[in-house]
């Protein structure tokens, strides 16, 4: 650097690849290095210490094709002394994070007593930070039994007493913070014990994040009472902190890592409730978390914490710049959109429009089981609506905030029912918006996002739909709402004889559900063509706003030419954004698909059986024909042979049986010794024809 001062240093991170200590890597690869004071002058200075700043190595928990640009190296299950230890020399700084993996601990106890013995090899000063809990105070006694609400500081860490389940931890943080005592101008070491994190994702939260995301259950459960305190940070500033700790090695060796908030679980559950999902908490035995799949034991335990605690030396001697100052609840818009980025679970929204009976619903269907997506109808909504206000009504708290809203659902649904009364069961357009808006703002559709199916009807309809009441373009005009605009708009479209024929094939039940007898189907039919020949139709505004429709023409109804249109309609959306499927309905679709290759293999087994089973009929069938006509031909030829060998047999019985019995009779009676000849001789003398 042309003879220019080191500027980066060299930082290890053990699990590189864990939800915190990936987060803190991320964070110090995008920081620099600070220079002393009236040392960075000049621009070209600037930007070779911006060049260089933090390089990030460390060890990762499993091989994976995920690309970690911040991560210069990474280490996976190296031999300690032979392989690690020598990494770990070329590093300044070494972090061990120890709030995820028990199985750390140990490894934190070896690094940081193989590098205390290493000491005097040291190329330079090494500093040595242990990422710990604040389970480490779980158990300990209040600071003033007369004053239950004054909370811990840094500065009681040395009469903190761990959970039960965290002492080799607190053990450690001993440990770490004696071996740091010999030499603090060679070998530094600090204990930075981290409140419960959250954001970018989350991770001990990630239950209750993802419980309200999916929308599947009523309430979501908060375990035991709630009412204890939950020390937290969120997770960028607990890797502010360790870079001011880098930074700035400050003289406290001890410190607490937790935001100015005071949260009770409750109020972090109902919060995340409200935020993303139904808004309601119940009440659950601590004990069931436990036996909750997707907790694990340590996370169970985090969330039994109650400390009031206050990071004193956050204020003084360092400077945090805070991501979320006051804690989650009054941030959580901020960690509900990390949430959403960082795990790219973002909304799929799609319009689909065109003419009655060309197939929009059928295919919405499709859409939305493809893409986990919720199916919306002006008729459906409608239909909810009045239920859910009605059900309001019917449960009704006598709270004062619960009467205000108990009150705004009973005027809206005299508004609902007059105007249905007024209009032949039918909203006018004003409430017509009023509910599909509502709708697609609930949380579920800003969750997974909607199909709108055959809605808005009209431009003027379409405007005041997406109208975004606090946003104006930047020409000063009305924009529109961005968490309800479609991304996508599918266009469909076909000839009116092709519809009409549709239409007399369909069941009788779908013809009186959507109106579709010959005259209104026909008014319908004629009503949709009259507007799309408007000069501002739906797609027109679409049009307006740079998104381009999709145009799909429905030429038939075989299943082929139905799934090609499918896919395309799959590739211009692309990859759903939401989680895999959960392990319950990995193992319900391994059920079904084992299900399936049962039947198939019974099936195969049956045809197979059925098939040996007629060719062993017509095997027998073969051989019964073919030992029947053997046997015809044994008794043809038995037959020929008898009638051929009847003159035979009479001549010889005539002529030469009597004479050569004779000649037998007298061999035996001679016995001579050659027989043969004596017979000879006894026919020869003997012949009838000699006489």
């Amino acid at each position: 650097m042309d003879g220019a001062r080191q500027t980066h240093k060299r930082v290890f991170i053990n699990n590189i690849d864990s939800y915190a200590s990936k987060c803190i890597a991320k964070f110090l690869s995008e920081n620099v290095i600070k220079a002393p004071d009236g040392e960075m002058e000049s621009e070209e200075e600037e930007e070779r210490m911006i060049e260089g700043g933090f390089h990030i190595v460390g060890t990762v928990c499993d091989r994976c094709e995920e690309e970690r640009a911040h991560v210069m190296e990474e280490y996976y299950q190296l031999n300690r002394d032979d392989e690690l230890l020598p990494k770990l020399m070329e590093c300044d700084i070494i972090i061990y994070n120890i709030t995820q993996h028990a199985d750390q601990v140990e490894e934190a106890l070896w690094a940081v007593s193989a590098l205390h013995n290493k000491m005097g090899s040291f190329a330079g000063q090494k500093m040595f930070i242990l990422v710990s809990t604040v389970m480490t105070w779980g158990s300990s006694k209040p600071v003033n039994l007369d004053d239950l609400e004054l909370p811990f500081t840094d500065e009681d860490f040395r009469r903190r007493r761990a959970h039960l389940n965290f002492t080799q931890h607190i053990d450690l943080e001993k440990k770490v913070v004696k071996m740091g005592k010999t030499d603090r101008a060679l070998f530094s070491t600090y204990v930075v014990a981290s409140g419960l994190q959250y954001g970018m994702g989350e991770q001990i939260f990630h239950f209750f994040f993802k419980m309200s995301w999916l929308g599947d259950e009523n309430a979501i459960p908060v375990f035991g009472e709630g009412n204890n305190i939950i020390p937290m940070i969120h997770i960028n500033d607990l890797a502010s902190v360790i870079h001011n700790v880098i930074e700035y090695q400050p003289k406290p060796y001890y410190l607490l890592a937790v935001d100015y908030s005071n949260n009770t679980m409750e109020e972090i559950v109902k919060t995340v409730a409200s935020a993303l999902g139904p808004g309601k908490i119940q009440k659950m035995p601590f004990e069931e978390a436990y036996l909750t799949q997707d907790l694990s034991v340590m996370e169970v335990d985090s969330m039994s914490i109650n400390l009031r605690m206050e990071a004193v030396h956050l204020k003084e001697p360092l400077s945090i710049n805070w991501v979320c100052k006051s804690g989650l609840v009054e941030n959580i818009e901020l960690v509900v959109e990390e949430y959403r980025q960082t795990r790219g679970l973002l909304p799929i929204r799609v319009c689909v429009l065109g003419p009655p009976a060309v197939g929009k619903s059928s295919m919405s269907k499709n859409i939305c089981e493809h893409y986990k997506l919720h199916h919306v109808t002006l008729k459906e909504t409608v239909s909810d609506t009045i239920s859910k206000l009605e059900d309001t009504l019917r449960n009704v708290d006598p709270d004062a905030e619960n009467e205000e809203s108990a009150a705004e659902a009973q005027e809206l649904l005299n508004s609902m029912r007059e105007s249905m009364e007024q209009n032949t069961g039918q909203l006018d357009e004003q409430l017509q918006v009023k509910v599909m808006k509502d709708k697609l703002m609930s949380n579920p559709c800003r969750n997974q996002g909607f199909v709108l199916d055959g809605f808005p009807k009209t431009y003027e309809q379409a405007k005041e739909l997406f109208y975004a009441e606090d946003q104006e373009s930047e020409d000063g005009t009305s924009s529109y709402n961005n968490k309800l605009m479609p991304e996508f708009l599918l266009s469909l479209d076909a000839s009116d004889v092709f519809l009409k024929d549709r239409v007399m094939n369909l069941p009788e039940k779908l013809v009186q559900d959507n109106n579709y007898e010959q005259e209104g189907f026909l008014q319908q039919l004629a009503g949709y063509r009259e507007s799309s020949t408007e000069e501002e139709t739906v797609v027109n505004y679409f049009d307006e706003l740079d998104i381009a429709p999709l145009y799909l023409e429905i030429t038939s109804d075989d299943e082929p030419d139905c799934l090609l249109l499918m896919q395309k309609i799959f590739d211009t959306v692309g990859l759903p954004r939401n989680y895999g499927p959960s392990s319950q309905e990995v193992q319900e679709e391994e059920r079904r698909k084992t299900e399936q290759r049962m039947r198939r293999e019974a099936r195969e087994k049956a045809e197979e059986e059925r098939r040996e089973s007629e060719e062993a009929e017509q095997r027998a069938e073969r051989w019964e024909e073919w030992s029947k006509a053997l046997e015809e031909t044994r008794q043809q030829e038995e037959e020929l042979l008898e009638a051929k060998s009847v003159p035979m047999r009479n001549y010889l019985m005539e002529h030469v049986m009597p004479t050569l019995s004779q000649g037998l009779m007298e061999c035996c009676t001679a016995q001579p010794q050659d027989p043969l000849d004596f017979l000879a001789e006894y026919l020869i003398k003997n012949n009838p024809s000699n006489y």
